[in-house]
């Protein structure tokens, strides 16, 4: 399995037993031009396209295999180019292929495949007993696949790999049974695909669903939008005033504790665990001739004094509020 920018493409079989490579399209799809004819006069994005690809001659075995080891070897931009314009109406094939999943623009789909066909040339391996236009078609699948699932509904209706094949699977499994007169049910297409029963269920359901624009108002006289009435992600007010009431007691009450330490604790107290940049254990060691581990245990059982200060100067602080003393 190979994995590129969240496409994922199954390498192909290697040497011993090569398959059969699809059959590359030799001519243009119908609307296209023969090489050498004029372009079209009516302006046609999808025909114009038809027509400059035509342009581009295919390539021998020998030619193929010439180019891939240059392009291999030395990175040569040019045999790449020759590499990929040659198998650019094998990528209109495979889109073509693909228009019962996109209804919309072709040239869209053609688009992607074209970036995993160049992807494909850059991975490319000559030495293996595979011709580019078979290993090819796999990257080509992938992207436009890809580009499908992220483009089939505001909402993506595949995230994983296993709900992409099943996206691009159910559909020609159901026209399958209903051509041998089966009821295409949740489960038996469950069986046949060779996954869960609620698998099906929820790709039916998002792939039937509709989508609601937010921004869409409630009625056509009404200038409310559907936004307005989601519930807030902000806290309510009385909870942020509550909290800061809260707060600002826990540093009254501070300050009080503070009153009841003088010399070393006092000191300790201020520098290590009031302030924002603490020194180190080591400083306060030296400015209090005492040990660091002196230090260490003064400033644990300062945290210990200010909690059970806290506990009792403020009623249900443990269970609400001791969060505040992580800090310390």
């Amino acid at each position: 399995m190979t994995r590129h920018q969240d496409v994922e493409v199954i390498d192909p079989p290697a040497s011993e037993d090569p398959p059969v490579e699809p059959k590359v399209v030799e001519a243009l799809p119908p609307g296209g031009s023969d090489q050498g004819a004029p372009p079209p006069e009516q302006y046609d994005p999808l025909r114009r396209y038809l027509w400059e690809i035509s342009r581009y001659s295919l390539l021998t075995p020998e030619e193929e295999k010439e180019l891939a080891v240059r392009y291999h070897q030395t990175g040569d931009p040019e045999a790449a180019a020759r590499l990929v314009t040659s198998n650019l109406r094998l990528v209109v094939k495979i889109a073509m292929d693909f228009r019962r999943y996109w209804m919309r623009n072709l040239l869209d789909l053609i688009q992607e495949g074209n970036v995993g066909l160049m992807h494909a040339v850059k991975k490319f391996n000559p030495y293996k007993d595979v011709k580019l236009s078979y290993y090819s078609s796999f990257w080509i699948k992938a992207y436009i696949l890809k580009f499908i699932m992220d483009n089939w509904k505001l909402v993506k209706v595949g995230t994983t790999q296993a709900q992409r094949k099943l996206f691009y699977n159910l559909r020609k499994e159901k026209e399958k049974l209903i051509a041998q007169g089966f009821e295409p049910g949740p489960q038996l297409l469950a069986h046949r695909l060779g996954v869960k029963e609620s698998e099906v269920t929820e790709m039916e359901q998002r792939l039937g669903s509709w989508e609601v624009s937010l921004d869409a108002p409630l009625k056509d006289d009404s200038a409310d939008t559907r936004q307005a009435f989601l519930p807030s992600e902000e806290r309510a007010v009385d909870d942020v005033l509550a909290d800061n009431q809260v707060r600002q007691v826990f540093r009254d009450e501070l300050r009080k504790f503070r009153q009841t330490l003088d010399g070393k604790k006092r000191d300790i107290f201020d520098r290590r665990l009031m302030s924002e940049k603490p020194v180190t254990l080591r400083e306060l060691s030296e400015a209090h001739g005492i040990s660091r581990e002196r230090v260490r245990q003064i400033e644990a059982q300062l945290i210990k004094n200010v909690r059970h200060h806290m506990i009792e100067s403020i009623p249900g602080f443990e269970e609400n509020y001791a969060d505040l003393l992580a800090n310390l």
